[in-house]
């Protein structure tokens, strides 16, 4: 498996990032156990958790695997921020918190220090200074290596930054958003803010919760069960509409023509993008694993993206109508 460099950081991480929120839950210790086993053996480095998911578990899960192993082979994010107890300040970004959640994680994870420390959402009960000089302290004492944030908004993120950045502090050098070609609104601001910045970007729900992996077909008059979209009504009838029917057709022609699976072609369309570092894949057993590790290793044809792209296109309304005008009248304007 192929690394790349995690925005302008001189960190390697693996180009596709494994997302643990199914160890401990759809996943149990020992399937986790052989979907590490395997990610590893293909090269991967990059493991992603959170300490809402499982209430722990996924972070002991992954701990545990880890013991025997060498530490510094791989990358070990985590995030911080949901609610971990029912007491008042078992929620949020204040400085309490991050404390007490930071060493929690560490002695679940079993390690002296975490390589990519995420804030898991936007707080807006905390001052954002009080976050930012914590986060930097944590840092400052080794703890942290690098921080990143998830589900930020482009002002949030560049304020964030903007803030750290007047203090001193170490700044946010990755973004963990939702993208997909399902969800392709983070191309508004945030993929274009990451890009200027030099900061990484590791999306998750790739596939869209299960809807780009080639499990859905136009007609079915209801979901498969026992995936995430049959156990949630809303999520089926929110996304049973003639845009995702279309979307999911020209990906499944598109892996009939390259012989791949849906679900390859949809993570390979990500990793063509240059703002990308690594899509977070996930899975509940080590076969999911295997289909979504194909997605590495070779290329869509630039018609095949442009086919893609098309399809999946989001309506440009103002003020992003102005600026995608304005940058094609600059590249006429250049030699």
């Amino acid at each position: 498996m192929k690394t790349r460099y995690m925005g302008r950081t001189g960190l390697r991480v693996s180009e596709l990032c494994l997302g643990t929120m199914t160890f401990g839950a759809a996943a149990d210790e020992r399937e986790s156990f052989s979907i590490m086993d395997r990610y590893a053996a293909q090269g991967g480095n990059f493991l992603d958790t959170a300490d809402v998911y499982g209430r722990g578990r996924s972070e002991e899960i992954v701990g545990a695997w880890l013991k025997g192993r060498r530490r510094e082979d791989f990358v070990v994010a985590t995030k911080v921020r949901g609610a971990m107890g029912d007491g008042p300040n078992d929620i949020g970004l204040s400085r309490k918190h991050i404390r007490d959640a930071v060493k929690d994680s560490l002695s679940r994870l079993g390690t002296d220090y975490i390589d990519l420390y995420q804030v898991h959402a936007w707080d807006p009960a905390t001052p954002l200074e009080e976050t930012l000089g914590t986060l930097n302290d944590l840092v400052r004492e080794g703890l942290v290596r690098y921080l990143g944030a998830s589900n930020y908004r482009a002002w949030q993120l560049m304020k964030a930054n903007g803030i750290s950045r007047e203090r001193g502090w170490e700044p946010f050098v990755c973004l963990q958003p939702q993208y997909s070609l399902l969800c392709r609104a983070t191309e508004y601001e945030l993929l274009p803010l990451c890009a200027s910045e030099g900061i990484g970007v590791i999306p998750w729900s790739p596939l869209r919760g299960g809807w780009l992996s080639g499990k859905f077909r136009r007609d079915m008059e209801k979901p498969p069960e026992n995936t995430r979209v049959g156990n949630s009504p809303d999520l089926w009838s929110k996304w049973n509409t003639d845009t995702t029917w279309s979307i999911l057709d020209t990906v499944r022609d598109i892996a009939e023509e390259t012989g791949k699976t849906p679900a390859q072609v949809s993570l390979n369309w990500l990793l063509a993008r240059q703002e990308m570092t690594a899509p977070i894949i996930g899975a509940r057993n080590v076969e999911q694993l295997e289909d979504n590790l194909g997605a590495g290793g070779w290329a869509l044809a630039a018609e095949q993206v442009e086919r893609l792209n098309r399809v999946s296109e989001l309506p440009v309304s103002y003020p992003y109508d102005q600026a995608a005008e304005q940058q094609q009248q600059r590249g006429r304007e250049r030699p």
